[in-house]
């Protein structure tokens, strides 16, 4: 793992995004103390969602039907309220 300083990462940001890009996680020191690491993203994807879910109780009918009826009330106006003249 890398170890940088905060002026060096400001000045180098786009070098060490590449290095983040390419999976290293580099640590951002100041005044000799780490303040943040800086590493790759981790995907998310709908399956992780999935797995968080299952084996939860489904909706009910009455939770469902309010859903419904609160939905049914929304609008869909487009009008800017801001017009640019």
């Amino acid at each position: 793992m890398r170890t940088v300083t905060a002026t060096q990462a400001s000045r180098g940001f786009s070098d060490l995004l590449d290095a983040v890009e390419h999976g290293e996680t580099v640590q951002v020191t100041r005044a000799g103390h780490v303040v943040a690491e800086i590493r790759p993203a981790v995907p998310s994807t709908g399956r992780a969602l999935r797995a968080a879910l299952t084996g939860l109780p489904r909706l009910d009918d009455a939770l469902m039907s309010d859903i419904a009826a609160a939905t049914s009330l929304l609008t869909a106006d487009e009008s800017d309220p801001w017009p640019v003249d």
